[in-house]
């Protein structure tokens, strides 16, 4: 699990992981109509030639809870998005259930790049550059194997 804090609503801090001309900021954007049960296509904008994937919407919660799902060749992914109010803002977890710790070195630092990209488009400070999370975060999430 993944976490950040933010000095704003939890409606606000959803917009941000919700919206398609907002997700495109720091993730990339997406087409569909979301909403539980549907699938919408999802690009990862700031990596190369990443192409349109699907993405199943299994359940959304407003502002406190988005769980997704998607397949693609490193096999599947569940993840949970979970925000809380805390001392006057409000925490996002990211949460990815995995089947195998396979990957993780590079899961990880992944999901602190995206994390910190949304922090960089909230707030408007420089976007980070991949490389200061790959490989130097790669060791720390391998030692986080049970």
């Amino acid at each position: 699990m993944l976490t950040r804090t933010f000095r704003a609503s939890a409606d606000d801090v959803w917009a941000g992981v919700t919206e398609p001309e907002r997700t495109a900021r720091w993730f990339g954007p997406w087409e569909g109509e979301a909403s539980p049960g549907r699938t919408i296509r999802v690009r990862m904008a700031f990596e190369e030639r990443t192409p349109w994937m699907r993405l199943r919407i299994e359940a959304c919660e407003p502002p406190r809870r988005l769980a997704v799902s998607t397949v693609d060749e490193h096999g599947a992914w569940n993840l949970e998005l979970l925000l809380s109010d805390v001392d006057g803002g409000t925490e996002l977890r990211l949460v990815q259930h995995l089947d195998t710790e396979e990957g993780i070195g590079e899961i990880g630092p992944g999901w602190e790049y995206y994390l910190d990209m949304l922090v960089a488009a909230r707030d408007g400070s420089p976007r980070p550059d991949f490389d200061d999370y790959y490989p130097a975060m790669k060791e720390h999430f391998e030692g986080l194997r049970a």
